[in-house]
């Protein structure tokens, strides 16, 4: 499942195409992908123009002139890519299978963004803007950890008193929305903590933060901005709009590096993988020692 980087790293790929520009036709390929696409889906997006792009922990948001939102999540393999008569658009698309194109933009610039989606897990919708926020899809979700809401404080007052394990908590979409496996396990270990750690342990007894959670606040930061950067981490399914891959996953320092020598400066552990909650976790037993 792409996470928050990959979706950011495709946001700003279709940015500057999709911003501003009018769509004139959408083409279905099927009625469905993970759902059933809305009732006029098609009919209520053309003649629209697209005032912003926007993401939401793992969604893709198009603020419509027409006061609904576009909303788009591309499940396990969704890809889009970008074809246009104007050079300087990409050109370099992942699949061009037309078995799995499913929903097809035309634009009134000449452009036409596809989405392809070999698996239909994806999902588009349309929101009013009014109803985005207590919208199923986004109602209790946590902060968006590289905004201002997430900080060392907000960690430690969901950490409070809970049992369930660190890495638990991080994936917790209602404590930090958009993080996934990959990139817990990255930032875990940056912090030097233990995914099999309580996450009560990010809390003094107060309920503030301590100096764990300050590294673990500063760690998630570091490791998506990275990601972000590199273009996120184009591992089985995933790559960018103009079909290029991500480097990120050649940074990773414990992710899928089952057996191999930990990466930290003097530090002699050999990464493990365990399973929690029917999800790998990759962590330096050494470095990441859990607490006591």
């Amino acid at each position: 499942m792409p996470e928050l980087p990959e979706v950011e790293t495709v946001r700003r790929g279709l940015q500057p195409v999709l911003e501003g520009a009018r769509i004139t036709a959408v083409r279905l390929g099927r009625a469905d992908l993970r759902l059933p696409f809305p009732p006029g889906f098609a009919r209520r997006l053309a003649g629209c123009r697209i005032d912003a792009l926007g993401r939401r922990a793992k969604y893709l948001l198009a603020d419509l002139d027409s006061g609904e939102v576009l909303v788009m999540h591309l499940g396990m393999s969704g890809s889009f890519r970008i074809e246009a008569e104007a050079v300087g658009i990409f050109h370099h698309p992942r699949n061009r299978d037309p078995a799995h194109d499913h929903v097809v933009f035309e634009l009134a610039s000449g452009a036409r963004v596809t989405y392809n989606d070999p698996r239909r897990f994806g999902l588009m919708t349309l929101v009013p803007r009014a109803e985005l926020e207590s919208h199923r899809l986004f109602a209790g979700l946590g902060p968006e950890p590289l905004g201002n809401a997430f900080s060392a404080a907000t960690l430690a007052e969901a950490a409070r008193n809970r049992t369930t394990s660190l890495k638990a908590l991080l994936l917790d979409q209602h404590v930090i929305a958009g993080l996934g496996n990959i990139y817990v396990c990255e930032a875990l270990h940056r912090a030097g903590l233990s995914p099999l750690n309580a996450a009560a342990t990010l809390a003094t007894a107060s309920g503030a933060p301590n100096a764990a959670a300050t590294r673990l606040a500063g760690a998630v930061r570091e490791v998506l901005t990275e990601a972000i950067a590199a273009g996120g981490s184009s591992i089985a399914d995933h790559a960018r709009p103009d079909g290029s891959l991500g480097y990120f996953q050649h940074a990773f320092r414990v992710y899928d590096r089952e057996g191999e020598p930990c990466p930290r400066p003097r530090c002699r552990g050999i990464v493990r993988r365990e399973v929690q909650a029917g999800r790998s976790t990759f962590f330096c037993p050494a470095c990441q020692r859990p607490s006591r």
